[in-house]
């Protein structure tokens, strides 16, 4: 059968253009669809939104020939310190782990990147690619799975047909939904607001996470004078400081973030969102697969949700290249199972690590607090341990596919 392209790839977010690039090195092509425009998706303006890169993350942009692009628009992360206090009162010393780069043999422990740099860069660079077609400003409204290929309808009344089809369009994903796929998740009682600050002081490439009662505090360096802020706070609290002018809102963030950077001021919009769990309970059917969010949505502590969808494009990608280099049909269950079982055991320690330690630190019980103070403080003391936790933070232990080591799938 004739289809319009290899892979129909729904969401053209950050995954899907990843995707699609690394799929065409593969000499597979795709057509990527999303709601948006493709002048809404590339605003170069800054938001504040940016994302904490894994070094195997930076890896994988590197193969698929968008680093370079970036580079230059990126923090290096050279340090990491985690604490435990309360608001106000700052970290609980000495009780805190301390993470240098010097014990990472493959260099820094990872980059941030803001969104406007990186999403700008994927959307032209799957135009140029003329194993890439895009569709913006159209919404799916069908799709249908036959033996012999998977296609969607758009609200514009055409059909597009391809051998298998991608849902990379977010933890609400339209095709899980219409797959019939059922998800797996509970609320945290969370909110997290979400900005960027300039300060008076440099960061030196440090990135802070503070865990409060309420919730946790990651202050992540942006080139320059400036971080990134993640700030999980209860909901009614969390809707109250939203509500707050520009004044308002740093003076309810300022006795969080200390004095150690200097005087703070606002960059950039402020966001909010719920926080939750959401697993997709299949993330393969036949001719099916779901990627990122679409398949796993965890909380933002150490920012593992963009790394986790690029898991996702790496590992499809290197079963989807070697299923074609052998002639296999790559929409087969057969050859997705393969997929599905590679991330399978990654997806639910995740989700349950991610979990377990926001539980473990939101809360003000005394005797918890005293355990996890005594645990950072002893795993700060051990060399072995902290190498481990930087390793598994950068990305590179485990079964990693090639392109999260900067390899062609």
């Amino acid at each position: 059968m004739t289809h319009d392209c290899d892979i129909l790839i729904v969401g053209g977010g950050l995954n899907g253009p990843s995707l699609a690039l690394a799929a065409a090195q593969a000499g597979l092509s795709s057509i990527v669809v999303d709601r948006l425009s493709f002048e809404a998706r590339a605003d170069s303006e800054f938001d504040g939104r940016s994302y904490a890169l894994a070094l195997a993350s930076q890896r994988l942009l590197a193969a698929i020939g968008i680093w370079e692009k970036v580079a230059e628009h990126a923090q290096p992360i050279l340090h990491i310190v985690t604490s435990d206090g309360r608001a106000g009162e700052g970290p609980i010393w000495p009780f805190a782990m301390h993470f240098d780069h010097g014990e990472l043999d493959e260099g820094v422990m990872g980059y941030l990147l803001e969104d406007r740099y990186l999403r700008k860069t994927l959307l032209e660079a799957i135009e140029a690619n003329p194993l890439v077609t895009t569709r913006s400003g159209e919404d799916v409204v069908a799709q249908e799975i036959t033996p012999q290929a998977a296609s969607i309808t758009l609200a514009s009344g055409e059909t597009l047909t391809g051998a298998l089809l991608v849902g990379a369009d977010g933890r609400k994903t339209g095709v899980g939904l219409r797959a019939g796929i059922q998800r797996t998740g509970w609320d945290y009682g969370q909110t997290a607001l979400v900005c960027a600050v300039e300060h008076e002081k440099p960061h030196n490439g440090t990135a802070h996470q503070f865990f409060m009662p309420s919730g946790p505090l990651a202050i992540l360096p942006l080139p320059g004078n400036r971080s990134s802020i993640v700030w999980s706070e209860e909901p009614e609290a969390a809707a109250h400081i939203a509500s707050l002018d520009d004044e308002g809102f740093l003076e309810a963030l300022r006795p969080r973030f200390g004095d150690f950077l200097g005087e703070i001021r606002l960059a950039g919009k402020r966001f909010s969102y719920p926080l939750n769990l959401t697993m997709a309970n299949q993330t393969v059917k036949d001719r099916l697969v779901l990627i990122g969010d679409a398949a796993q949505g965890v909380h933002p502590i150490a920012g593992q949700g963009f790394n986790q969808g690029l898991v996702d494009v790496a590992t499809l990608t290197q079963v989807l290249a070697e299923a074609h280099r052998r002639g296999e049909d790559i929409g087969s269950i057969l050859v997705l199972d393969r997929h599905r079982q590679w991330r399978s055991f990654d997806r639910a320690t995740l989700a349950i690590g991610m979990d377990t330690v926001n539980r473990l630190f939101s809360n003000d019980n005394p005797l918890l607090r005293l355990g996890r103070g005594l645990g950072m403080a002893a795993i700060d003391k051990m060399p072995a341990l902290r190498r481990r936790f930087i390793r598994e933070a950068a990305g590179v232990t485990g079964d990693v596919p090639n392109l999260l080591k900067g390899k062609p799938a």
